[in-house]
């Protein structure tokens, strides 16, 4: 098994969509660092309009999203 997958994700990958001028922030994903300076990305579906929101890990307890 990939190490970086054993770690907790640098960074959080959410699709953000807005309706009735109220946005919503969905975790689809996460990223872990690999040894040449990137990231590994795992999605668990992809956003329809092809955007996506890439944000370090909230503390444990936080909501979803941005403050």
């Amino acid at each position: 098994m990939n190490t970086a997958k054993q770690n907790s994700p640098v960074l959080i990958a959410y699709h953000v969509t807005e309706n009735n001028n109220k946005t919503y922030w969905s975790r689809i994903g996460a990223a872990w660092p690999n040894k040449k300076g990137g990231f590994q990305v795992k999605l668990e579906t992809l956003p329809v309009n092809g955007e996506l929101v890439l944000l370090p890990p909230k503390a444990q307890g936080e909501n979803e999203g941005p403050a």
